[in-house]
C-alpha cells in the first residue's frame, strides 16, 4: 500500500507502510469525510490498477485475480506511528491476494502471497 521499504531491510519502517489504506479509511471517508466510500475503494483498487496498467487486478469480476479486503468502515484504521510502526490496522476482518486467505480475524497467516506486477 506504499511506497516503503520491506521489513528487514534494516532501519525503522514508516508507519505508511502498513497503514496507509486503513488511514485513508478511517481518516479522511469517515472521520473527516474528505472522500465517500466508494470513491476511496475505487482510487486504491481499480484506478491504481489502471494507471499501473494492471488489467488483472483492481475489479471484482470474472477472470480477475480475487484480491478481497473485507473491513468494518466504523472502526478501520492504523494506530501506528513513528515509534511503533508496524502495529496492524485495526477493523480488518480478512483479507485474501490471489484467493487465499493471508489475513484472518485480524491475524496474519504467516503466508505470503504479494507478486511483482509488471504493466501489461
Amino acid at each position: 500500500g506504499s511506497d516503503g521499504s520491506p521489513p528487514g531491510n534494516g532501519g525503522i519502517q514508516h508507519p505508511r507502510l502498513y497503514g496507509t489504506f486503513p488511514r485513508v479509511l478511517g481518516r479522511y471517508v469517515r472521520e473527516r469525510q474528505v472522500l465517500d466510500l466508494p470513491t476511496a475503494i475505487h482510487r486504491m483498487t481499480g484506478l491504481s490498477a489502471e494507471i499501473f496498467g494492471v488489467p488483472q487486478r483492481g475489479l471484482v469480476t470474472p477472470g480477475k485475480v480475487a484480491d478481497l479486503v473485507c473491513f468494518d468502515p466504523a472502526t478501520v484504521d492504523h494506530p501506528g506511528d513513528y515509534l511503533d510502526p508496524v502495529r496492524p490496522p485495526i477493523g480488518i476482518a480478512w483479507v485474501m491476494q490471489s484467493g487465499h486467505m493471508v489475513v484472518d480475524r485480524g491475524r496474519w497467516c504467516g503466508i505470503r502471497r504479494g507478486a511483482r506486477l509488471l504493466p501489461v
